[in-house]
């Protein structure tokens, strides 16, 4: 799969309520070091890229996780996939970004 596609990914970490936010920002160090595009939104991260690189990505962020003390994890993947072309965020909500 060599189209780009578009990954929404929301970790819930099973930790002590004060340490949520730390184990969540690892999570999210791991999205932000990939390279590929993103967005921090309040329920989840949205990323392009192509399906191999995502899943690496979810795969990496899940290890952080327990490696900062998680115990068990809630992890919910929602992808979009097209047969023919590439998934943008832009496409989206570009839209928006510019209304801003």
């Amino acid at each position: 799969m060599s189209k780009k596609i578009n990954l929404a990914l929301q970790i819930i970490p099973s930790v002590p309520s004060e340490q949520v936010y730390a184990v969540v920002d690892e999570a999210i160090a791991v999205i932000k070091a990939s390279g590929l595009k993103y967005r921090v939104c309040p329920f989840e991260t949205v990323m392009e890229g192509t399906y191999e690189e995502l899943m690496e990505v979810v795969r990496q962020a899940q290890e952080v996780c327990f490696k900062a003390g998680a115990s068990q994890l809630l992890v919910y993947v929602k992808m979009q996939i097209r047969k023919d072309s590439d998934v943008t965020m832009e496409e989206k909500t570009g839209k928006y970004d510019a209304a801003q």
